[in-house]
């Protein structure tokens, strides 16, 4: 589980901090971050919430990787350059982030990355990896997928230093970085079971994908850790969007012993239960608590603002650069595993303690 100040720990150990802390202690996104530290123009972020992003980067130390070391202006090897080759990168913000990080770390070791979208085609795919192998500056390959799923890793990839985000394969025949989704649902559910509730529903995504799985499996676990017997009657499955969080968060909550709390698989579906309390009349957090996950941009401005957990995209792209430069650039033989990354719990305003 994320250690007590929220952020990861690196694969060396060290816990340097990230735009993700910067983020948590600004209370602004990810991406507002990356656009005040990088000075990007044209950003309508106004300057009083530029000089907080400022002051909550200096607090904790952190640099940009370009201000982190003297990047070399010609690298030091002739393959410069990652391929980021992802099936799907514009119906979410999760892969946009893990890029953001790929390409900091990257840029930090003196290398670029180049982006490819296959969006599922195969033949795209098969044009995408002839053109990656042929390109002598592409040094290795992030392969990744926008939910976190099995894959069958193409044979072209077989020559080249690979590592998988967000997907793994079976039999392991690379690294895959992917989020700890379990420990992210026992950390959710464990922030409501401390704050004394005990009927707590649990609106789930789509039921067959490994995140809502493994979701579901951390909600069984921190209830039996704190001694609450599961119960299936509070638990809906959902489909990620605000709609069916309204749905099942109406179905919920007019149960006669209504849950005191419920816990929604991604932050649209926690929207959605805010929506179905107030229309049945109930406070949010004074009768019912909801707590979110993924930690999107606007779960900061709902109202009130919505408690949930950070899927670490911007981590796992760090990671998975590492880990390939390590691979690609520096010779190091790394066996093939999956190493799991967890993201903070971010409380808002949404959840409180039970009321007696």
């Amino acid at each position: 589980m994320a250690k007590g100040n929220g952020r990861n720990t690196d694969k060396n150990g060290s816990g340097r901090p990230t735009m993700t802390d910067i983020a948590r202690i600004a209370g602004v996104s990810q991406s507002s971050v990356s656009l005040v530290l990088n000075e990007m123009s044209g950003s309508r972020i106004s300057p009083e919430t530029q000089q907080k992003v400022r002051e909550a980067a200096h607090k904790i130390g952190y640099r940009l990787p370009a201000t982190r070391g003297t990047v070399a202006a010609t690298p030091v090897v002739e393959k410069d350059t990652i391929a980021f080759i992802v099936d799907e990168i514009s119906t979410s913000p999760h892969p946009v982030v893990s890029l953001d990080g790929i390409r900091d770390y990257a840029f930090e070791q003196g290398l670029l990355v180049s982006a490819h979208v296959t969006r599922s085609n195969p033949d795209l795919e098969q044009a995408v990896l002839r053109s990656v192998l042929r390109d002598p500056s592409i040094a290795g390959v992030i392969y990744a997928t926008i939910f976190t799923r099995k894959v069958s890793v193409p044979p072209a990839l077989k020559s080249i230093p690979t590592v998988l985000l967000n997907c793994y394969c079976e039999p392991r025949q690379h690294v895959a970085i992917v989020p700890g989704e379990v420990v992210g649902g026992f950390a959710a559910t464990a922030h409501l079971t401390a704050l004394g509730h005990k009927r707590i529903g649990f609106i789930n995504g789509e039921p067959w994908m490994d995140a809502a799985m493994d979701r579901l499996k951390g909600y069984k676990q921190a209830l039996a850790t704190a001694d609450i017997a599961f119960d299936e009657s509070l638990v809906r499955d959902g489909d990620w969007l605000p709609l069916r969080g309204y749905e099942a968060g109406i179905e919920l909550l007019s149960m006669a012993n209504r849950p005191t709390a419920i816990f929604c698989g991604n932050d649209l579906m926690a929207i959605g239960v805010m929506e179905a309390a107030q229309e049945k009349g109930l406070r949010v957090p004074q009768d019912v608590s909801v707590m979110g996950y993924d930690d999107q941009e606007l779960a900061r401005y709902t109202h009130p603002p919505l408690s949930t957990l950070v899927l670490p995209n911007y981590e796992m792209g760090q990671k998975a650069a590492g880990y390939l430069i390590d691979m690609a650039i520096h010779g190091k033989h790394i066996r093939p595993m999956t190493i799991k990354v967890d993201g903070p719990l971010v409380v808002r305003e949404t959840t409180g303690a039970m009321r007696r």
